[in-house]
This record gives structure tokens, sequence and C-alpha cells, in this order.
């Protein structure tokens, strides 16, 4: 028991965060936890809770990677289902799924091959695909708009909790459930942890961290695909506000932006966390500086996240 509470121990500021936003969502929104108010916070959260799952496999390939891209790259999916699959008639499920999880995948691939053998810095390879990306779908679609596919757009009624939004953060679980077993993601940890010390280990660290991000890219698709059934159309800039939600996300969980540390508990209690802000601070009337006092929460978390990362992180090293 207790080295369950060892090996959890930064699971204890996310949980807690979730239960006392819980209770005031509780107390001033209490129809968020009605069936259908649980069925549409499902829906809005899932976009969210995916794109933190999506950026953590690639946090623990350390080299301070975080995906900055993530947003973009969602939005640029969801254009694109719009414009190029549904705008030629292609809405078949299977093809449309096919193609979120390999458009994903193909984006991600790409980002470890520049990280790998062109050798830019993690960070500095996301945020110019962050600024790629975000052109690309203006370019695509310059203003929200079109149709996704009728059974997609069905997903945005969120009258039921039972839904495939569920059905995909479930598979979302199992997949990284599997994942985590194998010897490639123990590679993936240890190359996080200590690179130089996971090659002279024998890791192939090229195979790990193009495993990291093909991983993400997956997630990134379930998420793109998630969020077009909230919004039933396509939105050129809707995925870029994800970017940093999940990031705070990730950081509020737990995981190590050093690399080597984290899972997807953390990063799905810090999902959760951020929709309860954004439900707590619904129930007040801002008035028309409402979006910006969400944004305002979301940094003050992001900041408070990141210094007790570190205030932990000394004093574990203080007790070596």
């Amino acid at each position: 028991m207790e080295g369950l509470v060892s090996r959890n121990r930064h699971l204890l500021v996310p949980f807690g965060l979730v239960l006392v936003l819980g209770v005031i969502a509780a107390v001033r929104a209490p129809q968020t936890f009605t069936y259908v108010g649980l069925a549409g916070a499902l829906l809005v959260a899932a976009p969210l809770i995916l794109a933190a799952i999506a950026i953590t496999p690639i946090a623990i390939a350390g080299r301070g990677g975080v995906d900055l891209s993530i947003g973009p790259l969602i939005g640029f999916v969801n254009v694109t289902i719009v414009v190029w699959l549904t705008g030629n008639g292609i809405t078949h499920p299977v093809l449309v799924f096919a193609y979120a999880i390999l458009a994903a995948c193909a984006w991600q691939a790409l980002l470890a091959a520049l990280i790998i053998h062109v050798r830019i810095s993690p960070i500095i390879a996301s945020l110019a695909g962050f600024m790629i990306l975000s052109g690309v779908n203006l370019v695509i679609l310059s203003r929200p708009g079109g149709f996704a596919p009728e059974w997609l757009g069905n997903w945005g009624w969120g009258t039921e909790l039972l839904s495939p939004v569920l059905y995909i953060l479930v598979a979302a679980c199992v997949i990284w459930a599997l994942f985590s077993r194998t010897p490639l993601f123990q590679h993936i940890r240890l190359m996080g942890a200590d690179e130089r010390t996971a090659y002279t280990s024998g890791v192939d660290i090229v195979k790990a961290r193009y495993a990291a991000h093909l991983l993400a890219g997956v997630f990134a698709g379930l998420a793109a695909l998630c969020l077009t059934g909230l919004i039933g159309s396509g939105d050129p800039t809707q995925g870029n506000t994800l970017t940093l939600q999940a990031i705070t996300a990730l950081v509020l969980g737990g995981t190590s932006l050093s690399g080597g540390k984290g899972g997807i508990t953390g990063s799905i209690l810090g999902a959760l966390a951020m929709y309860l802000v954004f439900v707590v601070l619904s129930s007040f009337n801002f008035g028309a500086i409402s979006g910006f006092m969400t944004q305002l929460f979301y940094g003050l978390m992001l900041v408070i996240s990141l210094m007790l990362a570190l205030v932990t992180s000394r004093r574990r090293v203080a007790a070596v």
C-alpha cells in the first residue's frame, strides 16, 4: 500500500484539485452532474482529454519535448475531414477514422524525423509546426463552416452518456494500457530519463522516439474526430486553443517536462481539472471578459503547476 501511494504521489495534486473543483461545480452548476449534463460534459471535455493524452508520450520521451503543434494538428484533421473528405463524398466511418489517425501519425512522424535526423530541438520543431499548421488550416478553410459527415455530426447532440465519444476514450485508455506494458514503452521512459544511458544500454533511440510520436498521432487523430463531432463542422482556429490547455493539463497531471516520468492518468485528471475550471468560471457573470478570465486562470494554473513540480523535484533531490 505504501509503495502504491509512493508511486502515485504525483497524482495527489490533480486528484485533490478535481475533487475541490467538482464540489464547487456541484454547488455553482448542479446541472453539470445530471445524466444529460454529464453526457454534455463528456462530449466537450473529450478533445482536451485526448489532446493531453497525445502529448504525454512525447513529454515522457524527453529532450523537453512538448508538442506545441498539437492544437493546430487537431484543427488540421478537422478542417480536412470537412473540406477534403466530406466535400468529395467520402464519409464512410472506416475511411474517416483511418484518415484522421493516419494524417495525425504522418505529421508526428515528420516531427520525429526533424528531431532525430535534422537534430532540431523538439520545442522549436513543434513551434514551427504550430505556425505552419495554423496558416495551412486557414488556407484550407478561411472561416468556420462546412459540414461533418452525418454520423459524426450526430455525436454533437451530447444527450447520451454511452456514446461513441465515451467508447473512444475507453479505447484510448486500453491502447495506452496495452502499450505501457511493452518493452518499447519502457525504452521510451528510459530514453526520457537519460538518453545517453539508454543508448549505451542498447536502447534503439530512433525507434523509441518514432514510437512516442506515432502513439501521439493515434490519440491526436481521435481527438480531432471528437472535436469534429462536437462542433459538427470545420473550424480552422478552434483547435489552436487546445495547445495551452493540453500542456497545462499535462503539467498539472504530474508528467515531467524533462522526460522519463508521467502517464495518462495524470493527464486525464489534469484535463478534467481544466474542464471544471471552465464550468466554475462559467457559473459567474464576467460579462464580455469571460473568455479572458478563463485564459487568465488557465495561465495561472500552468504557472502554479510548474512551481509545484519544481518544488516537488527539489524535495526529492534533497531527500536523496
